[in-house]
């Protein structure tokens, strides 16, 4: 067995919870809670009574106590919850029990660091230009994308097949390579939502990219390079945006100036067109008072947002349909949607606080859920309903006020919803409690966007009543789990090591990029019949996790993903304010 398959194995006896003695584990935050954060560990193996002794950071020797059993939804394993009680002086406390022991980090801050490591990721996986202030991380220029063929599926009377265009910059958008508009303009919105409600902690927040020091936030520069090029995937000629930019086949694992495929932009699509637009009207809006680093952007943006709504009006049944592509065959990722419903309202939404127009508000009231859903790239009606929970300035709500309502409703819901049946749950979670809760990057659109969606609910309603309940999430995230792992990695005491992620694999470097958010247990293991050097090590939902490169059905990370976890964790960060 070679070195990568013995150290897979030693990560899977971690995950299975081999690492504690007779057979004990202590599931906890790895990362670090703050003074008056609720403080739960969950025990497997034994019930630990009164017996877990807590070392205070002044040598004082406190016992907590189980003060639950809990049952696993899934398999029928007993647990036992203990709270630590108030533990609310700043310092590291050492938990032990069964001959295990570890260290729960109290901060005033427990979340800055991992939080800006979130947000700074984004600039390591950056396209088209080299990486010159990631430290170990630096890289030489990969797909400068000036040389980007037009696909036949893509070909206009102006712009014909084999038509060259230049379309630089943006993120790589997951374990691979290509740039699909899809998620980027989803990934954006979501962390502008976040950043609407916390401006004032945005403003501060650095992240040591180039851009810093001019006189915009870090945050909506780091925003404004993937914009950037999203602005060169719409057809200067007719409004409509190209799918995504991409090489017909995933690339190996190889660094990206390594890469040899042609690129193309494919076929438009009304899904990315709507997606575009929304996340343009949004842009135009943010951007007005940055004036002084990007003149004329705005203007520019809002321009090309309406451009696009008009081309999506014209063209609603205009899906992206990958399986027709010939000459080249693609089948990269796909995005494939079969309804515009929500984009529509997302980007009727947008464009309606960007110009004031009735258009938009009849269309959105047209358009508008019949519930509060997750944020995901598939459904952004949600998107579109904070849209209008943003709207400020008395006149402009008076004038949707009914829809505002109404949108809050269904947030509060949502909510309570989410929060039902925590005192009886596995890990004192909101999160992680149904079959549901897991699948292809369940840890961002049911574990993180729900937090930030309970987050935002507070900040909507000014009370703190689901503030408790985020932070749980926060705590299942970061080892509060039936793995043990905190799933973020460069952080906790088992995190991820081999990501899905071909520059993290290829680059020589043993650790991977810190601050990723990987995918998460995934009982439909739709990677396992590629999967030569590992294997799962349970089909249970909530264990059907395994740290290695081949799996990309649990372990590979996207900027979607990430999105979330940046929206989830600055938030929380900016609670220490």
């Amino acid at each position: 067995m070679d070195k990568k398959s013995l150290m897979i194995v030693a990560l899977a006896c971690v995950t299975l919870g081999l690492q504690g003695k007779d057979g004990v584990q202590l599931r906890r935050n790895q990362v670090g809670c703050y003074p008056g954060q609720e403080k739960v560990i969950v025990v497997e193996g034994a019930n630990p009574g009164k017996n877990v002794k807590i070392t205070t950071p002044d040598g004082k020797v406190l016992k907590a106590q189980s003060v639950r059993r809990a049952v696993s939804p899934f398999l029928g394993k007993k647990r036992y919850v203990v709270d630590l009680g108030n533990l609310s002086a700043t310092g590291d406390y050492r938990l032990s029990f069964g001959g295990e022991s570890c260290v729960l980090h109290v901060s005033k801050q427990p979340y800055h660091d991992i939080a800006t490591a979130s947000l700074r990721l984004f600039y390591l996986i950056r396209s088209g230009v080299p990486i010159e202030q990631g430290g170990a991380y630096n890289r030489p220029l990969g797909h400068p994308d000036t040389h980007v063929l037009v696909h036949n599926s893509a070909a206009s009377p102006l712009r014909p097949a084999g038509t060259v265009i230049s379309s630089p910059l943006g993120w790589y958008d997951a374990g691979d390579y290509n740039k699909y508009v899809v998620n980027s303009a989803f990934s954006i919105g979501l962390m502008f939502a976040a950043y609407e409600q916390q401006r004032a902690y945005f403003g501060t927040l650095k992240t040591n990219i180039p851009e810093s020091g001019n006189a915009t936030p870090d945050f909506l520069d780091e925003m404004m390079f993937n914009l950037r090029w999203l602005m060169t995937m719409q057809d200067p000629y007719d409004g409509g945006v190209y799918h995504k930019l991409t090489t017909p086949n995933f690339e190996g694992f190889i660094m990206p100036k390594d890469c040899k495929q042609p690129r193309y932009v494919v076929a438009k699509s009304v899904t990315a067109t709507l997606d575009f637009a929304a996340v343009m009207a949004d842009a135009a809006r943010l951007f007005e008072p940055y004036q002084k680093d990007y003149p004329g952007f705005s203007s520019q943006a809002a321009a090309m947002a309406e451009r696009a709504y008009r081309w999506a009006k014209a063209n609603p049944t205009a899906f992206y349909r990958q399986s027709q592509l010939k000459d080249p065959a693609v089948t990269t990722g796909e995005y494939g949607d079969g309804s515009a419903n929500d984009e529509f309202f997302w980007a009727a939404s947008a464009l309606w606080r960007l110009t004031g127009e009735q258009q938009y508000l009849d269309e959105a009231l047209q358009r508008q859920p019949q519930q509060f859903t997750t944020p995901s790239w598939g459904n952004v009606a949600s998107l579109g309903a904070i849209e209008w929970l943003a709207v400020e300035g008395q006149e402009a709500r008076a004038k949707c006020e009914e829809l505002r309502t109404k949108m809050l409703s269904q947030l509060t819901d949502y909510c309570d919803n989410a929060i039902k049946g925590v005192e009886q749950s596995s890990f004192q979670s909101p999160y992680g409690n149904k079959v549901s809760d897991f699948g292809w990057g369940c840890l961002s659109e049911s574990c993180c966007c729900q937090a930030m969606l309970l987050l935002y609910a507070d900040k909507m309603i000014g009370s703190k009543k689901y503030q408790r309940y985020a932070l749980q999430n926060a705590d299942y995230l970061f080892g509060r789990n039936a793995t043990g792992y905190c799933y973020v990695t460069g952080f906790g005491d088992y995190s991820p090591m081999h990501p899905h992620h071909r520059p993290s694999e290829a680059d020589g470097i043993e650790a991977p990029f810190p601050g990723m958010l990987v995918g998460g247990p995934n009982p439909g293991q739709q990677d396992k019949k590629d999967m030569h050097n590992a294997t799962y090590p349970s089909n249970v939902p909530d264990e059907s996790y395994i740290d290695a490169m081949e799996s990309y059905a649990s372990n590979e990370i996207a900027i979607n993903w990430n999105a979330s976890l940046v929206a989830f964790l600055c938030w929380l960060d900016a609670l220490a304010e």
